[in-house]
């Protein structure tokens, strides 16, 4: 009867982590196992690709050059879908309208206002809208800033 009763104890224990380590497991209409991944929704995907963009915007005034080519590609922040768990609000929308503005002037070459400036206020502008809503990524955005 003992020894029941650590088996029985032994299996419950077993049964209930087999439990916890398959959260991301879902079984498909054919029975088998199939792995739940994470999706970046598709202004997650955009950030990232902006953040490289402007990456390579600030190697190029770095480098002494003016950037010349507007990335149409931004103006995907205003149709872009959001995680589930986020809503488009009034900040999100005046955020996105100045921050389009400030970039294109990055490429505005009849400028007064130095290149340097004119992008380090386009990369303020991203740090300002996510102080108001997602704030992970700022450590990151700072690094674009050009001292």
């Amino acid at each position: 009867m003992k020894y029941l009763v650590y088996i029985f104890c032994f299996a419950f224990i077993f049964s209930c982590n087999s439990k916890e380590k398959n959260e991301n497991i879902e079984e498909n209409v054919a029975g088998k196992k199939v792995y739940v991944m994470y999706q970046p929704s598709e202004m997650a995907t955009l950030m990232n690709e902006m953040y490289a963009e402007n990456l390579k915007i600030k190697n190029e005034i770095l480098a002494g050059n003016t950037p010349e080519v507007f990335p149409t590609d931004f103006l995907k922040i205003n149709t872009a879908q959001l995680s589930d768990f986020k809503k488009r609000n009034a900040k999100f929308e005046a955020f996105s309208k100045l921050y389009i503005v400030a970039e294109q002037d990055v490429f505005n070459s009849e400028s007064a206002m130095p290149v340097k400036d004119r992008f380090n206020n386009a990369v303020g502008i991203c740090i300002s809208c996510h102080q108001t809503e997602c704030t992970g990524p700022i450590p990151r955005i700072k690094k674009l800033l050009i001292k």
